[in-house]
C-alpha cells in the first residue's frame, strides 16, 4: 500500500448568478470522479467549493428582482449545492465567498502584499455618470461591441463574440441604471504588482500545469506582465478595503480565496484547525497536495494571479492547476435560443444523472479539447455501454441464482480465475489514466473488462446448463460476480450509485474493501466474495435511455427560454415614467347612451374639480347607463383630450377584460373623488 497523501481539492466557483447548466457540470463530475479515485486509493481528500457571491452583476440581478444581494445570493447557494449533489458530486464543504471566513483571509492577504511593497495606488480614467453621480463598474455600462457591433452588450465582455475589454472601449456607452450618457474621470485606484513575480511565474508553471497551458501562459509572460486593478469603487457588492473609503476588492481577488475560506470554515467546524496550516502555509508546501479543477477560460487568473497573490502574502501555492475545455452540444456552442442551453433541473426532469457523469467521463482527458454532447451518442453510449454491458452481467444471472436459493459456490473454478486475473492485469492501468485524469481511458479500458466478462456469460451459456447441473450454474455464476464485482470497483468514481446498487445486491457492506486496495495482482493473493455466499433479489440497476425523453428535455428548454425571451423584449417603463402618469378617483355623475355608437356611453365624471370631466368609454356592451350612475371608478386624468365627432373626450377609464367581459376598475373601500392613487 502506497503512503497516504494529504489532499485539498477544489473546482471553480459557480457565479451566484444564474443556474447550473450541462457547461458547468463538466468540471464538478470531473472532479468528482477524481476525488472519488484518490479516496479509493486510501488517502485522505478534502473538496472544497461555494458560491462566487461579489460584483455587480450580482447587485443588479436583486435590484431587478426587488431583492438584497444577501437575500438573492442565499437562494442561489441553496439551488446550486441542490442541484450540484443530485449529479452526485460530493463536496466535503459548498460555502460563500459573502463570508466572514473569506473577509479575513481576504485583508490577511491584502495587508500582507501591502506590508511587503506590492501594493500601491494610481489614477485611472473610469466612465462616469453624471447624473447617478457615480462611477460606473463594468457591469453598469452598457453599450454597443467594439469588435462585432453587437448592441446592448456590458462593460466587461460582448456576450455575442466573446471578446473583453475596457467599458470605455465601448460604442455609445450609457448609464445600465438611467440610460444617461457617461463621461471619463479620473479615480485613484489600488493596483497589486503582478509584474514583479515575471520571474517567479515562469519557473512555477514548468511543473504545475500542462505542457498546452504552459504554453499559452507563456505568451502572457513574454509580453511582459502588467500590473493589476484590485479595486472597485462603491456603490459594489463585496468587501471593502482595510484602510480605504469606498473602495472595495475586486471580485476576483476574493473569489479564489473563497477556496481557502471554505476549507476553513469547514476545519473549523469539525475541531482540525491545524489541518489549514498543514494545507496552506508556505512550509507545508511539499508535504500536502492543493488541486485546483478550473475552465480554459479562466487560465489567466489561476496561473498568474492566484500564485503571484499567494506567494506575496507567505501562502502555498497550488501544487497543480487541471484544466479542462468547454462543452458544446451537437458540434455548436450552448444556444438558448436553440434550446441547447439546458439546465441542471432541466435535465433531471427528463434524464438519470449517472448517464451524464458517464458520457463526461468516456469523453474527458487531460487536454484543453473542447467536449461535445452529440445527442445520438450520448444515448448510444449509456444504453451500450451502462445498460448494455454492465448492467447486463448481472441481470443475466440473477434470475437463475434466485432459482439455486441466492447462494455462490464454495470456490472458484480454473476458468473463473482466468477471467477474474483478465480483470485484475487492468489496475494499475486503470489507475494511472484516473491519476492522470484521463477517464475516456479508463471508461474504455473497463469496458473492454465488461465485454469479456459478457463473452464469458455467452459461451457458458448457465440459462441452459441450469437445467442438467445447477451446481456448474452456481460454479459459473460465482465467477462471473467475483469478476464483476472488481469491476463495480473500477467503475466507482465514475458511477457510484451504480457500483452501491451492485454491492447492495451482492450483499457487500459499502466499506467491505471496495477500494483500490482490496484488488490484487494477482488471483491468488485476491480477496473473493465469501465462500457459500448468500446474495440479495436483483433490483434494476440502469434504465435505457429513450431518443423521445432527450427531444422532450431539448424541446421544453427551448419553449422555456423563449418564454422567457418574449418577457424580455416587453417594452418596459422607468418609475419616472410611470409617474407621468396621473390616477385619480372619479364618481359617474351621469351617463347616457351615444347616438349613432354601438359601442359608446358618454360619461360626467366628478373628480373634484369645479367642472366635472366628459368621457366616451366604449363600455355599452358591459353596462346599462342606470348601473353605473353613482359609481366611483378610476381614471386617467392627464391623457391629452382625444376630439372625436361626439365631442371631446377628456379623461380615460381604467378597465379589465379578458376578451368575454369587461369590469371596471373601481376602488375597494370608499374615497373622496379626485384622490390620486399613488
Amino acid at each position: 500500500m502506497k503512503k497516504q497523501k494529504k489532499i485539498l481539492v477544489t473546482s471553480a466557483l459557480p457565479y451566484a448568478n444564474g443556474p447550473i447548466h450541462l457547461g458547468h457540470l463538466v468540471e464538478y463530475i470531473q472532479t468528482d470522479i477524481w476525488v472519488r479515485f484518490q479516496k479509493l486509493m486510501g488517502h485522505e481528500v478534502y473538496y472544497f467549493c461555494a458560491d462566487d457571491t461579489h460584483g455587480t452583476p450580482i447587485m443588479l440581478s436583486a435590484q431587478k428582482q426587488n431583492k438584497t444581494p444577501e437575500q438573492l445570493i442565499e437562494e442561489v447557494h441553496k439551488e446550486h449545492y441542490r442541484d450540484l449533489t443530485l449529479f452526485e458530486v460530493e463536496f466535503d464543504n459548498y460555502y460563500t465567498t459573502n463570508s466572514p471566513e473569506n473577509k479575513e483571509l481576504s485583508e490577511t492577504i491584502y495587508l500582507r502584499a501591502k506590508e511587503k511593497g506590492y501594493i500601491y495606488k494610481k489614477n485611472v480614467t473610469q466612465l462616469y455618470c453624471p447624473k447617478d453621480k457615480m462611477f460606473l463598474p463594468d457591469r453598469y455600462v452598457k453599450g454597443t461591441c467594439p469588435k462585432c457591433g453587437a448592441k446592448e452588450q456590458y462593460g466587461d465582455s460582448c456576450e455575442n463574440c466573446g471578446t473583453s475589454y475596457r467599458p470605455n472601449d465601448l460604442l455609445d456607452a450609457k448609464c445600465a441604471l438611467c440610460g444617461t450618457k457617461p463621461v471619463e474621470k479620473e479615480e485613484e485606484h489600488i493596483f497589486f504588482k503582478l509584474s514583479a513575480f515575471q520571474d517567479f511565474l515562469k519557473e512555477w508553471l514548468t511543473e504545475r500545469v500542462d505542457e498546452s497551458v504552459k504554453n499559452k501562459m507563456y505568451e502572457w509572460l513574454n509580453q511582459g506582465l502588467k500590473d493589476w486593478d484590485i479595486s472597485r469603487d462603491g456603490p459594489y457588492f463585496g468587501f471593502e478595503i482595510p484602510g480605504e473609503k469606498n473602495k472595495y476588492f475586486y471580485v476576483w481577488l476574493d473569489a479564489p480565496i473563497g477556496y481557502m475560506a471554505s476549507s476553513l470554515n469547514y476545519f473549523r467546524k469539525t475541531g482540525k484547525e491545524y489541518l489549514f496550516g498543514e494545507f496552506w502555509n508556505e512550509t507545508q508546501e511539499n508535504k500536502t497536495y492543493v488541486y485546483h479543477f478550473i475552465g480554459k477560460d479562466i487560465i489567466y487568473f489561476h496561473t498568474l494571479f492566484w500564485p503571484a497573490i499567494l506567494k506575496s502574502a507567505n501562502f502555498r501555492t497550488p501544487s497543480a492547476v487541471f484544466v479542462h475545455g468547454f462543452l458544446t452540444i451537437n458540434g455548436e456552442k450552448m444556444s438558448k435560443s436553440r434550446g441547447t442551453f439546458i439546465k441542471a433541473t432541466s435535465y433531471l426532469k427528463h434524464l438519470d444523472p449517472q448517464a451524464l457523469r458517464y458520457y463526461y467521463a468516456s469523453r474527458l482527458s487531460n487536454s484543453l479539447d473542447d467536449i461535445d454532447l452529440t445527442i445520438s451518442d450520448f444515448i448510444l453510449k449509456y444504453n451500450g455501454s451502462v445498460v448494455g454491458n454492465f448492467a447486463n452481467i448481472f441481470s443475466r444471472c440473477a434470475k437463475l441464482l434466485e432459482r439455486l436459493n441466492n447462494q455462490l459456490a464454495k470456490n472458484i473454478s480454473e476458468e473463473g480465475k482466468q477471467l477474474i486475473q483478465f480483470a485484475l492485469k487492468h489496475k494499475n492501468d486503470i489507475i494511472k489514466f484516473y491519476e492522470r485524469r484521463n477517464f475516456q481511458r479508463v471508461i474504455r479500458t473497463i469496458e473492454e473488462i465488461g465485454s469479456e466478462i459478457n463473452r464469458y456469460i455467452t459461451e457458458k451459456e448457465p440459462w441452459v446448463l441450469i437445467k442438467n447441473d445447477p451446481q456448474k450454474t452456481r460454479q459459473i455464476i460465482t465467477d462471473i460476480f467475483n469478476a464483476g464485482w472488481i469491476l463495480s470497483i473500477y467503475l466507482y468514481p465514475v458511477l457510484p450509485s451504480f457500483s452501491k446498487g451492485i454491492w447492495e445486491f451482492l450483499n457487500i457492506p459499502v466499506d467491505y474493501t471496495n477500494n483500490f486496495n482490496s484488488i490484487s495482482d494477482s488471483i491468488e493473493k485476491q480477496i473473493l466474495l465469501p465462500p457459500n455466499h448468500k446474495i440479495h433479489q436483483y433490483r434494476h440497476l440502469a434504465t435505457r435511455i429513450q431518443k423521445e425523453q432527450v427531444e422532450r428535455m431539448f424541446l421544453e428548454e427551448k419553449q422555456e427560454q423563449q418564454t422567457i425571451q418574449e418577457k424580455k423584449d416587453i417594452d418596459y417603463i422607468t418609475i419616472e415614467e410611470l409617474n407621468k402618469i396621473e390616477l385619480k378617483i372619479g364618481k359617474i355623475i351621469e351617463a347616457t347612451e351615444v347616438e349613432g355608437a354601438d359601442k359608446l356611453l358618454q360619461l360626467k365624471v366628478d373628480i373634484g374639480e369645479e367642472k366635472p370631466r366628459n368621457v366616451f368609454a366604449g363600455i355599452k356592451k358591459y353596462y346599462k347607463p342606470e348601473e353605473i350612475i353613482g359609481m366611483k371608478v378610476v381614471l386617467v386624468t392627464n391623457l391629452k383630450p382625444r376630439k372625436m365627432k361626439f365631442g371631446t373626450s377628456e379623461a380615460m377609464l381604467l378597465a379589465a377584460t379578458d376578451d368575454k367581459t369587461l369590469s371596471l376598475i373601481i376602488p375597494h373601500k370608499d374615497i373622496k373623488e379626485g384622490s390620486r392613487l399613488s
